[in-house]
């Protein structure tokens, strides 16, 4: 009992621990794979994603799991409005960093900082306050789908701006869910999915790399050393690591073929080196990790504490699905990098500060659920 406490919850730590210790040494062996790359530095890489990432994430996460849940939601609203702004920092001459047809990182000296990171739970937990507080409110046009709207609406914009379709639509398809699960009308429901549609309609049409990425996930072979270049080496990794796997750090694909190896890519060395067993194991301690996240927001001392970890959950858990998934060839490529496994200290840091809420939340439930 004391060590739940200590904890939160002892379980859904495990599985944290598992997965950080685990992608750290699964972004290491994919980081070798720079070393036949031209100007690739690993020391570097290694640094910024402790440095940037892991200590003070790993900091974040024991202040927010020790915090007083009054506190938390205080703060709320100022990080809302400082992710906002961050976020907004992007577009400013000489600060912000353009690479890859979009403009998404801030440059702070010797590492890059992706403000987006921090929008994402940002939203989630502004959205879990406003919910908590409506309560039946919600079900009105006015008290319901318009402040919702707004808190959304600010966000998208600066993302779409950038652009960044992909945390747009994890941040959509949380936020969705979240209302949906307040109690929302089903036609408000069906003016946000028509909004989305919309939206994807219109990023198809202004974004051509957005259709290209499409048409690539229809037919991935029309462009074999082009669009669907990444794709098509992915495969190639995964399916040779086989039942079992070449063996970790024995990766091949990683050294010159295979785009982003220590990116979005992550996921295809890890299939490579553990082969078709470890990535199952791979996508069970994800879904261990939703199903633990759920049951602490189920059994959540307040509503706040309930869709905050609920969303949280969601966030982490779809885009470690839209990673995998992309690998895979199961969905367009999206760019999401898988949680605590691929490089971005920023990325890091915002998913062990998230998961130090939903700690937080398991530590506050009534005596009754702690020893349940």
């Amino acid at each position: 009992m004391e060590n739940m406490r200590l904890s939160g919850d002892r379980v859904f730590a495990l599985i944290v621990a598992i997965l950080v210790v685990g992608g750290a040494a699964i972004f290491l062996s994919a980081a070798l794979g720079l070393l036949a790359r031209e100007g690739a530095s690993i020391g570097r890489l290694a640094l910024t994603q402790l440095a940037l990432g892991l200590i003070p994430g790993v900091i974040a996460l024991i202040a927010i799991r020790f915090a007083k849940p009054a506190l938390l939601m205080r703060a709320v609203i100022p990080f809302y409005i400082f992710a906002l702004v961050l976020t907004a920092m992007v577009f400013i001459p000489g600060l912000g960093v353009h690479a890859g047809g979009a403009t998404r990182w801030i440059d702070v000296g010797p590492v890059t900082v992706q403000p987006a990171e921090f929008l994402k739970p940002a939203v989630i937990l502004m959205l879990a306050l406003f919910l908590s507080r409506t309560k039946e409110k919600i079900k009105d046009f006015k008290t319901g789908l318009i402040p919702f709207g707004l808190i959304l609406g600010a966000p998208v914009l600066l993302l779409a701006l950038q652009p960044n379709n992909s945390t747009i639509l994890v941040i959509g398809a949380t936020a969705m869910a979240l209302y949906f699960i307040a109690g929302a009308r089903w036609r408000d429901i069906g003016l946000i999915v028509l909004a989305g549609i919309a939206f994807v309609g219109i990023a198809l049409v202004f974004r051509p790399y957005a259709l290209q990425r499409v048409a690539t996930f229809i037919n991935p072979a029309a462009d074999g050393l082009g669009s669907g270049y990444q794709i098509q080496q992915s495969l190639i990794a995964i399916g040779s690591g086989g039942m079992l796997g070449r063996g970790f750090g024995q990766s091949a694909q990683k050294y010159n073929y295979l785009p982003e190896p220590v990116g979005d890519s992550v996921f295809a060395v890890y299939g490579e080196e553990f082969g078709f067993i470890g990535a199952v194991l791979l996508v069970l301690l994800f879904t261990a990790f939703a199903t633990r996240g759920f049951t602490i927001a189920a059994e959540a001392a307040s509503a706040f504490g309930s869709y905050a970890a609920t969303g949280l959950t969601l966030l982490i858990t779809i885009s470690a699905f839209m990673n995998i998934g992309a690998m895979l060839g199961i969905v367009p490529l999206t760019g999401l990098p898988l949680p605590f496994v691929s490089h971005g200290g920023t990325a890091l840091l915002a998913a062990l500060a998230s998961v130090g809420v939903i700690l937080n939340v398991a530590a506050n439930r009534s005596k009754r659920k702690t020893l349940a």
